[in-house]
């Protein structure tokens, strides 16, 4: 049986293959510090091949550089053997909920969703550190091939766990975080699909480098805008008072985008669903069904729905608000009422808003409204105008979100959290069809705001859009409010407020279509479930060999099993899982019959040959887990028979 390889791709060595395929002589073969040979890159022949003139030496060009570029580039391609650790206690809803908070360092955690989801994510949201001092803390280095990689990438010890305070101090200030943002972004975008967009906030202390790093690694020609975000005056500028930031915006491919986008105006759902409500009390009875949405809008006077009053009537084809038909500057014409002939008088300083044949429509489809034979006015429904192009500027004071936070979490454990409200607007106008779950993910999470965005959202228009959190467990302050109240890192803050969230969004008024699912299924970023010597045979004595009969760690479950398997075979890591008990051991479903395993010990040639007889499309098992030699040989036999089609795999 094939072994499952327990580690995220090779970018760098997939990328040689890509260069290889197009310019086969650029590519040479060249051995690394540990003295493999690998594939490798001819520059100077590329270089060559791209250009029509003799190439001699280093070119100028407009670019954006940075003392440390190309080693963020290599982290970004560099693979690293870790893995995903279900944590059920953690989660809200486990078994059944569609959404995922990982936790752990993001750019690992990107690596290790990247085969699972590549193509698959529309929407991006991310706040990441403004780098205003001392103000993140993730790997700076992921380098594959030397003992520096097999320390940080925790094989060794806990030392590999390098964090960094980027320090105002620090002579490299912005590079250091450019260098930190490069990989994460560079892996972003690998999820993100064709039509995805992202959205990053930031200030003026890094949105020039940012928008010259999002025009490489996007493309300038994907730019769509950079949003002005306006909110609160801190009071902390010696010049002119800051009182804004900004999310910049940007598309995998604009030529497969939607060529607008469109939000929904505010308070527009609530009055659509009280519409229905009506309809369905009072049927036909279309006055008494609009005296009575005219007395639901005095109600909601402290709401956003209460500016949509004007649309007050009721008819079969929903709500709507009696217009002016005419327009300064309109058709001048004698229009005439198709029903008698008579011409109706038009407004000096006015023409009509449409012509005669499109009037005669109107009429016929219901939506004139006759005051008199020679009086009419337009019928505008609501929801054909519930949409509008949104604006580059949004504002939302910051101290609302604070309030609103704090009343959530029962204290104020975030200084100044993005506005929840704000990030709605933009998953409505990026993520406005549902297909097939449509996914949003933020990895750098902070306190969740996105997650509840994407849960406000969807109980507001009945969309199933799903999330991704991303979320370092970043201890909290000795001093903070956070850690007097028992908060030990912001992971566990951020997922206390999805759960919070989702039940005070429950206890509202949610649009009948949504899934309801406001649960989280949690995975932490982990080594490896496999022993040391799996990676690293040649550094690997005898004596270690003694203890390594068994290539998985003794503190690892069949659970972590499974999900190392789901992330290695790109498996969707929401899919539901159900256990069998059968010949004694315990199996697992994953999706019903897409993948199949069991990696208890002791497996019969009976138990192969009834999971055969189920025909999964995978089938894995653990690779010491047979009862016999005998049997672990016959087992690709047994499933070429039974169920050829299925793909079998030990770890």
């Amino acid at each position: 049986m094939e072994k499952l390889k327990m580690h995220s791709p090779d970018l760098t060595q997939e990328n040689i293959a890509q260069i290889r395929a197009l310019f086969p002589g650029c590519v040479t073969e060249a051995m690394d510090e540990n003295g493999k040979v690998r594939l490798a890159i001819d520059f100077d022949q590329l270089r060559q091949e791209l250009s029509d003139h003799i190439v001699e030496g280093a070119q100028e060009r407009y670019r954006l550089d940075w003392p440390g570029k190309r080693e963020a580039l290599i982290n970004a391609n560099a693979p690293i053997a870790k893995t995903l650790r279900p944590a059920d206690q953690e989660s809200v809803g486990f078994s059944t909920t569609k959404n995922l908070f990982v936790e752990g360092d993001n750019l690992e955690a990107l690596k290790l969703l990247q085969d699972i989801y590549i193509g698959s994510v529309r929407m991006i949201y991310i706040d990441p550190p403004y780098n205003t001092g001392n103000d993140f803390v993730y790997r700076d280095r992921f380098a594959q091939g030397s003992e520096e990689y097999l320390r940080i990438s925790n094989q060794k010890d806990e030392e590999g766990n390098r964090l960094i305070a980027n320090l105002t101090a620090n002579g490299r200030f912005h590079s250091e975080w450019l260098s930190m943002m490069y990989p994460r972004l560079k892996v972003a975008k690998n999820l993100l699909s064709d039509d995805g967009a992202l959205f990053v906030s930031i200030d003026d202390t890094e949105v020039a480098g940012l928008r010259h790093m999002l025009d490489e690694i996007f493309g300038a020609e994907n730019f769509i805008t950079e949003i002005v975000w306006e909110g609160a005056n801190k009071n902390d500028a010696r010049q002119i008072g800051v009182s804004h930031e900004y999310v910049l915006c940007y598309v995998k491919d604009k030529s497969a985008t939607k060529t607008s986008w469109t939000m929904t105006k505010e308070g527009v759902d609530p009055v659509l669903r009280e519409v229905d409500r009506l309809k369905g009390v009072h049927g036909k009875d279309f006055e008494t069904a609009s005296e009575e949405l005219a007395g639901w809008f005095r109600a909601m006077k402290a709401t956003p729905s209460f500016g949509l009053r004007r649309f007050r009537y009721i008819d079969e084809r929903g709500a709507y608000k009696e217009d002016d038909p005419t327009a300064p500057g309109g058709r001048k014409f004698e229009l005439k009422n198709p029903k008698t002939g008579e011409v109706i008088p038009l407004r000096p300083n006015r023409g009509w808003a449409f012509d005669q044949e499109t009037f005669n429509r109107m009429v016929e489809e219901g939506r004139i409204s006759f005051i008199s034979p020679t009086s009419v006015m337009v019928r505008r429904y609501l929801h054909e105008t519930d949409a509008q192009t949104p604006q580059s500027v949004f504002y939302q004071p910051a101290r609302s979100a604070s309030e609103r936070l704090s009343k959530l979490l029962g204290g104020g454990y975030f200084d100044f959290p993005k506005d929840e409200t704000i990030i709605q607007k933009f998953v409505d106008m990026a993520v406005s069809e549902d297909s097939g779950g449509p996914i949003v993910m933020d990895f750098f999470a902070g306190s969740s705001t996105t997650a509840h965005s994407v849960f406000l959202q969807n109980a507001l228009d009945g969309k199933n859009r799903r999330f991704i959190m991303v979320q370092i467990p970043e201890p909290t302050n000795e001093n903070s409010v956070a850690r007097k109240a028992g908060w030990k890192n912001i992971a566990e803050i951020s997922k206390e407020r999805i759960r919070r969230a989702g039940k005070q969004i429950l206890e509202g008024d949610c649009h009948g279509g949504w899934s309801r699912d406001v649960g989280f299924r949690v995975l932490k970023v982990d080594t490896s479930n496999m022993q040391d010597v799996y990676y690293r045979p040649d550094q690997v004595d005898q004596k270690d060999l003694l203890h390594a009969v068994d290539n998985i760690k003794p503190d690892r479950t069949a659970e972590d099993l499974l999900f190392q398997v789901l992330v290695d075979w790109g498996v969707d890591l929401t899919l539901p899982i159900r256990r069998e008990t059968m010949q004694g051991k315990t199996v697992f479903f994953v999706d019903d019959n897409a993948l199949v395993a069991c990696f208890d010990t002791g497996v019969t040639e009976e138990l192969v040959k009834e999971l055969a007889g189920r025909e999964p499309l995978r089938v894995v098992f653990r690779d010491n887990g047979f009862v016999s030699d005998a049997v672990k040989i016959n087992v690709e036999q047994v499933f070429r028979q039974v169920s050829p089609s299925t793909d079998v795999k030990s770890i």
